[in-house]
């Protein structure tokens, strides 16, 4: 579980400085709800909500595979790739309402961890049925 709980806490870490980016833009702005207009802040509420739509359930995955005993450098590649999908979306984002290497990279390596860990677990809870575990 202590690795897990690294990842967990890097992700809060990541969705505290996105909310952070939000909140000094929105002083920045005068904004106190929505984005005003501004299309920097409109970014920045997309790449903390877009960390906050995928980061929990990907999270819960990671947490499953370790209470399931997964191997420590299987947790770890999969912790780190989602970390550096979440954080490359996020740069990307912020940086251009268009398409770049950063959206397209991060949803990518989080769309293919997530599959993976999820794919995972549900092989090995076919495998425990077919034995009658």
């Amino acid at each position: 579980m202590l690795i897990a709980g690294l990842y967990a806490g890097l992700g809060a870490l990541l969705i505290i400085v996105l909310a952070m980016r939000v909140m000094w833009l929105r002083n920045t702005h005068g904004v106190g709800l929505g984005s005003g207009g501004h299309e920097s802040l409109a970014r920045a509420i997309r790449a903390h909500a877009n960390a906050i739509e995928y980061l929990p359930i990907a999270l819960l995955l990671l947490v499953v595979l370790a209470f399931e005993q997964t191997r420590p450098w299987l947790l770890h590649l999969f912790g780190i790739v989602l970390i550096a999908g979440r954080s490359l979306h996020a740069i990307g984002l912020s940086g251009s309402p268009g398409r770049s290497f950063g959206r397209a990279t991060g949803i990518a390596l989080t769309v293919l961890v997530m599959l993976a860990m999820a794919v995972l677990l549900v092989v090995r809870f076919a495998m425990l049925a077919a034995i009658g575990g």
